[in-house]
């Protein structure tokens, strides 16, 4: 294995692994295979990347760092020398949160410093300049972020934002350094190391940034941040021969088909209404699972009756619904009662028969992942920008793990498509 990925949570874990898979335009990318948690036995041999997928994103920081660590020393176990910590790329967190403890112990871990952390995605309109972090147009704290149920980021500064969480300063490539080239990066990265900035923040507005970053770190032991910053490193190991760039042609999977919806981003709320319009939909009460009236068999009982019908239920909710949800019966509890209530339902649907299964929201996806024992899954084509098919040897079903800001419209009619092997 030569590059090795930790990453906080499974539709993250997806998104990164989707972007080693594919590389650079007409050079291709990584022999990938993504791992939901700290596998007990070793990788396969032909795998180049393995991305390990933990749930680590709302957990307390020593948490965090101790699944983190136990990840990069089984990394390195098979053979990785470059390792990345994978967060979000709306850089979901709080003051308290750990993204900051875990890159500051992995630095350590390591022996180094001058660490880029770049969360940009330009390809899903998550941009850095200056410092600040953009979600398309509008500031990060502008975006609908700021509502976020478990991580609501209010401040798009990411250096001050990180600086909480941190024990030591973070630095600052800005743009006008990027866009000199990768030597210039380099040199600026190095500097920072020397002031014992280990972890700095790099402007990213296009994707050409990112392989310029991804150039200025062909040989860095660590580097941090979304999807968009492993862009470029497939090319640097492909370069040196280490990597041929093929990977294997995807075959589709047919059977039986679930969606669940267990993310509140407007994004999501949108697709499932785009959904509505022409599939069976069941909306979940938070009140009737929190009373216990609705279980997983009031939700078998709905996807066995709409089976062939590409049916979708769902938790989501507005901004000022969750909030009111939360002050009632806590943040933790609906959370904890609504991934059981997931997690639940997807593997018994699966025992059932289910083949392709689709579902929304990183802590939906992580519960569901975890339950239903997946083992190392293959990378296959990408759905929309950072969600990837997966596809499960061991439990014979292909998969769709969407972060909830990510996809179309028409997202989960094209996933579901897109599973069995059609045009996503």
């Amino acid at each position: 294995m030569l590059l090795g990925v930790i990453a906080d949570d499974f539709t993250g874990a997806s998104d990164i692994a989707n972007t080693l898979s594919k590389g650079l335009p007409g050079q291709g990318g990584l022999k990938v295979a993504q791992y939901m948690g700290v596998p007990e036995g070793d990788a396969a041999a032909e795998i180049e990347a393995g991305v390990v997928s933990l749930k680590t994103r709302s957990v307390n920081p020593d948490e965090a760092v101790a699944q983190s660590l136990q990840a990069l020393r089984w990394l390195a176990a098979q053979g990785c020398r470059q390792f990345i910590f994978k967060y979000c790329s709306t850089f979901d967190s709080t003051p308290q949160g750990n993204i900051g403890n875990v890159a500051e112990a992995l630095a350590d871990e390591l022996g180094v410093a001058g660490v880029v952390a770049c969360p940009a995605f330009p390809a899903a309109g998550r941009t850095v300049y200056q410092g600040h972090l953009f979600v398309h147009d509008r500031l990060l704290s502008e975006s609908g972020m700021q509502h976020h149920p478990l991580t609501p980021m209010t401040d798009p500064d990411i250096r001050r934002w990180l600086r909480r969480q941190t024990q030591s300063e973070v630095g600052h490539v800005a743009s006008a350094v990027v866009r000199q080239g990768s030597e210039a990066v380099l040199a600026a990265l190095q500097a920072c190391a020397q002031r014992g900035e280990k972890l700095v923040i790099a402007d990213a507005s296009i994707d050409d940034d990112l392989v310029v970053l991804g150039r200025a770190c062909r040989d860095a032991a660590l580097i941090t941040g979304g999807s968009g910053i492993a862009t470029g490193l497939p090319a640097n190991f492909i370069a040196r021969g280490q990597a041929t760039g093929s990977k294997e042609p995807f075959v589709g999977v047919s059977g039986p088909e679930a969606i669940l919806a267990g993310s509140c981003s407007g994004a999501t709320r949108g697709q499932i209404d785009v959904h509505a319009r022409n599939h069976p939909v069941l909306e979940i009460s938070v009140d009737a699972v929190m009373s216990d009236e609705t279980g997983s068999d009031e939700l078998l009982a709905f996807f066995d009756a709409h089976r062939g019908k590409a049916p979708l239920a769902y938790s989501s909710s507005t901004p000022a619904e969750v909030s009111a949800t939360q002050a009632k019966y806590g943040r933790e509890v609906v959370a904890a009662k609504l991934d059981g209530l997931f997690a639940q339902t997807a593997q018994r649907l699966v025992d059932r028969g289910v083949k392709r299964l689709v579902v929304a929201g990183g802590e939906t996806s992580g519960a569901v992942a975890q339950a239903l024992g997946l083992g190392a899954l293959i990378i296959g084509p990408e759905i929309d920008p950072g969600v990837p098919i997966l596809v499960s040897r061991e439990r014979d079903i292909a998969l769709a793990l969407k972060s909830g800001n990510f996809g179309r419209p028409s997202f989960f009619a094209d996933a579901l498509a897109a599973l069995e092997g059609g045009a996503a």
